[in-house]
């Protein structure tokens, strides 16, 4: 028995719905790379105002010194709720002398990206492992006890 009209088409809506939820979702952050220009900049020849009217800002700079300058772009993509996964990173890197001329240019890729998982459901602790109890109540005594440098304890 085949579908028509109304229930046809809700039917249809539904199906394109569920299939458009699950289709990845891809997205570009950073520079976008524009490989002439990126190839213009020569060693020795560029300084840094000439790489900032070729190339734009940088995405970032070194931490302690103006010497490098990074231009970062990712293409990611993710289905539904997930993290975005990494499928392509160029970074390129532009050194540059004391005097602001490049030194060099490098490329790297996917390879530069590190996985950091900043939660976990422990806190390290160094030396010995206590309960919660044990932390709560195993200062009790010792507070003010002579020969511990607590304030109490007595004449001397």
């Amino acid at each position: 028995m085949a579908l028509s009209g109304p229930r046809a088409i809700a039917s249809l809506l539904a199906l394109s719905a569920a299939v458009a939820a699950c289709a990845p979702l891809r997205s570009h952050q950073g520079y976008v790379i524009d490989a002439d220009l990126v190839n213009s900049v020569q060693p020795g020849v560029d300084n840094r105002e000439s790489v900032l009217r070729t190339l734009g800002q940088p995405t970032l700079t070194a931490q302690f010194n103006q010497g490098e300058w990074y231009y970062v772009s990712r293409d990611s993509r993710n289905l539904a709720f997930n993290n975005p996964d990494a499928k392509a990173q160029t970074t390129i890197r532009i050194r540059f002398d004391p005097n602001g001329t490049v030194r060099s240019i490098d490329r790297m890729g996917l390879e530069q990206i590190a996985s950091v998982s900043p939660t976990s459901k422990k806190t390290p602790t160094l030396g010995r492992e206590k309960s919660f109890f044990q932390e709560l109540f195993g200062n009790i005594g010792t507070v003010g006890a002579a020969g511990t440098g607590g304030g109490g304890g007595g004449p001397r």
